[in-house]
């Protein structure tokens, strides 16, 4: 007979995030986005004029990896380029098709989060409060 292992709450986080994360991908997949191109999207959306640089700093991917994918969100009309000349500091933005995909895509993550709430709703309050301690914690 085998024993039951002592609680990890680092275990039990990363349990809960792959079954979300499978979830939340499931979500977006019908709108035609990954976890990653709704990311990307939104930091631009956030930023408009981002770079590229400051783009695959607030991704957590390299430079070469953050053109690539808005290579792809441009070629699908989400994202604009508005450099001026070949070697300019690029300034990106969503472009009206791109407002509306994270507008739906939104809904769905609002659903999603709804559902969660309902479900695991200790859990769901217990996350807002680590994450409102964390927002508060000097830096």
């Amino acid at each position: 007979m085998s024993e039951t292992p002592p609680f990890s709450p680092t275990v039990a986080l990363l349990t809960v995030t792959a079954a979300w994360q499978a979830a939340f991908a499931e979500a977006l997949k019908p709108v035609g986005l990954t976890s990653r191109t709704y990311a990307l999207l939104g930091h631009i959306r956030a930023m408009p004029g981002l770079s590229f640089s400051e783009l695959a700093r607030r991704s957590r991917i390299t430079a070469p990896s953050a053109h690539v994918a808005v290579a792809g969100l441009k070629k699908d009309g989400l994202v604009e380029d508005d450099t001026e000349r070949a070697g300019a500091a690029s300034h990106l933005r969503v472009t009206r098709a791109g407002d509306r995909l994270l507008a739906d895509a939104g809904a769905r993550i609002a659903a999603l989060d709804a559902e969660f709430a309902a479900k695991h709703p200790s859990l769901t309050e217990a996350l807002r409060a680590h994450v409102a301690d964390l927002m508060r914690a000097p830096r």
